[in-house]
């Protein structure tokens, strides 16, 4: 995971990624010791909800609303103070956006004392450029994506990435394991790093609570990144974008179908289908019965479709067909409806 993210530290793991989000921000809460974070993506409601749970009490969560799909850099800009603990960014967002101003954003955070926490998706790190390399100061997430399977709610586990710096290490609650020297030269085997930090060792006085239960999700994580090798991440991360951008050309030429932004995605895109004469609990409730998962209906417009390493063109092309059919249909239907009309028109005339 280290070499996947470019960075020194990452944790045995959290419950899921978002409990890590959280214990990032409150990370850098207590490094600043401030309370404002300025929520700079369209973050997914349900972490968004659980963040705000593990948080509230100490951090209070500011929302700069994204343009065309990514950080407002210069709105996040305007609102940075000396009282900024953390800004907070999720690359792939909600919708799958990736965030391409990343280095701008923590230029600005750091020039305030601020912290660049961001969640992240580590499938895609095979091609893309990990957020330490672009100035992140803590990336967190799930590693579900990570060869884990589902498993009664699961399979999650979180991870926090920092860089060899001790102030964000130990301000980290889970276990850390580094190598250490013995008593015959030359030799060395693995120990507890900093222990002393931990919730095992304060017990009641720890700065948070974590479980052991993750920590084998975090073993089968590591033995799926240990087979794929850089080589398999690469190679996986330009299938998830090919397929991507082939899925939004597939249904971007719907008529009536627009893509939602113009960011470059990784996996989940979103389609306004409002245009199409549809509404997306509609698209869902139709294809479903039709045994195709179309995707989420977010609003009443707004669907949001994803694409994994599994799913093939056919499977693309498939859905492309299903939704021109129902726009046909949707077409027609309009048509019909003002053929009636008229003929009613005509009738009281």
């Amino acid at each position: 995971m280290g070499e996947l993210l470019s960075m020194d530290v990452v944790n045995v793991p959290t419950y899921d990624g978002f409990q890590a989000t959280a214990t990032a921000l409150a990370m850098a809460g207590r490094l600043t010791g401030r309370r404002r974070v300025l929520v700079a993506s369209d973050v997914l409601p349900a972490k968004l909800s659980k963040v705000r749970d593990f948080v509230r009490v100490h951090l209070d969560l500011e929302f700069v609303a994204p343009v065309d799909g990514t950080a407002d850099a210069a709105g996040v800009a305007d609102r940075l103070g000396d009282d900024v603990a953390a800004v907070w960014v999720e690359t792939p967002s909600r919708t799958g956006a990736i965030e391409h101003r990343l280095q701008q954003l923590a230029d600005a955070a750091h020039e305030v004392g601020a912290v660049l926490v961001v969640g992240t998706d580590p499938v895609g790190y095979g091609v893309l450029t990990p957020p330490a390399e672009q100035g992140a100061d803590i990336v967190c997430g799930d590693i579900q994506s990570l060869g884990l399977h589902q498993w009664f709610g699961g399979a999650h586990a979180g991870f926090i990435a920092v860089h060899d710096d001790p102030r964000f290490v130990m301000e980290m609650p889970s276990r850390l394991f580094g190598l250490a020297t013995t008593d015959v030269p030359g030799e060395v085997g693995f120990g507890d790093v900093a222990y002393d930090r931990t919730s095992f060792a304060h017990r009641e006085e720890g700065k948070e609570w974590v479980g052991t239960a993750a920590a084998l999700w975090g073993i089968a994580a590591g033995v799926h990144l240990a087979l794929m090798g850089p080589q398999g991440m690469r190679e996986l991360g330009e299938v998830l974008l090919a397929r991507t951008a082939y899925a939004q050309r597939a249904l971007a030429a719907i008529p009536g179908i627009r893509l939602a932004d113009g960011a470059v995605h990784l996996r989940e895109f979103a389609v306004d289908v409002s245009g199409a004469g549809l509404t997306a609990p509609g698209i869902v409730d139709r294809l479903r019965a039709d045994g195709i998962e179309p995707g989420v209906a977010a609003s009443e417009h707004e669907l949001v479709v994803c694409v994994t390493e599994i799913t093939s063109q056919h499977d693309i092309d498939r859905l492309a067909t299903a939704i021109t059919t129902l726009v046909a249909a949707s077409a027609a239907e309009a048509a019909a409806t003002l053929d009636t009309a008229a003929t009613h028109e005509e009738h009281r005339a």
